[in-house]
């Protein structure tokens, strides 16, 4: 068994705190189909990382197959229980140290300044509370450590993000795991108060029809060194 020597249980976590499990078995399904599309997306993501890292919303391990040799270890959080369980395997296959931890992004369950590197991949969409998820990573990453995303939000002009702007309020949350389409994930991590790196905007997929989760961004930030 790995060490633990990052991980601090600060609270305890209610037992279904996320419990999402038709949505669960819907998503494991659908990202392994779109994996082939994906996949390039999260080697983009991750090359580079080095030393410690966190990744919050860790689904169903997919990023861990994309992870460099130069990450010493990753601890892996994930809310839902079938998820958990299906990046647990993923681990077991993973060439990099894992733990998959159960946790929120909003009371993540690490010491702080413990990881030089985070990684958020389609999860700013669900969680609960944007700015204070966003501030706990903040927190658990040294000064001057990085963070990386891949994320969808708003996007598409002014139809697209009316439909989005209802899709909010109305039936997408409740159908898809707590998911919105329409956040906007740069602007908030600028506003939680990270140094934004380089990003792009990309559509995912990059050809067909665009749906409402198709307007995607991927890029890196940093908690600044003086903080």
């Amino acid at each position: 068994m790995r060490p633990r020597s990052r991980i601090a249980q600060t609270g305890t976590l209610p037992p279904a705190a996320v419990h999402h499990p038709l949505f669960a078995r819907f998503y494991a399904r659908l990202s392994v189909a779109a994996e082939p599309t994906i996949g390039v997306h999260r080697e983009e993501l991750l090359a580079g990382l080095s030393g410690r890292v966190i990744e919050i919303g860790a689904g169903n391990g997919l990023n861990f197959a994309h992870y460099p040799s130069t990450v010493s270890e990753v601890v892996a959080i994930e809310p839902e229980r079938r998820l958990r369980q299906l990046a647990v395997t993923a681990a077991l296959r993973s060439d990099v140290p894992v733990d998959v931890v159960p946790g929120v992004a909003e009371a993540l369950p690490v010491k702080s300044e413990a990881f030089d590197g985070a990684v958020v991949s389609l999860v700013l969409c669900s969680v609960r509370d944007l700015p204070r998820a966003l501030a706990e990573i903040r927190r658990v990453l040294r000064p001057g450590g990085e963070l990386r995303f891949f994320e969808h939000g708003r996007g598409g002009g002014r139809a697209m993000a009316a439909v989005q702007r209802v899709l909010d309020r109305t039936v997408w949350p409740p159908l898809f795991g707590g998911c919105h389409v329409g956040r906007d994930p740069v602007g908030a991590i600028r506003d939680a108060g990270y140094e934004l790196g380089p990003y792009r905007r990309l559509l995912v997929p990059d050809k067909g029809p665009r749906t409402p989760s198709s307007y995607c961004v991927l890029g890196t930030a940093r908690r600044p060194s003086t903080s």
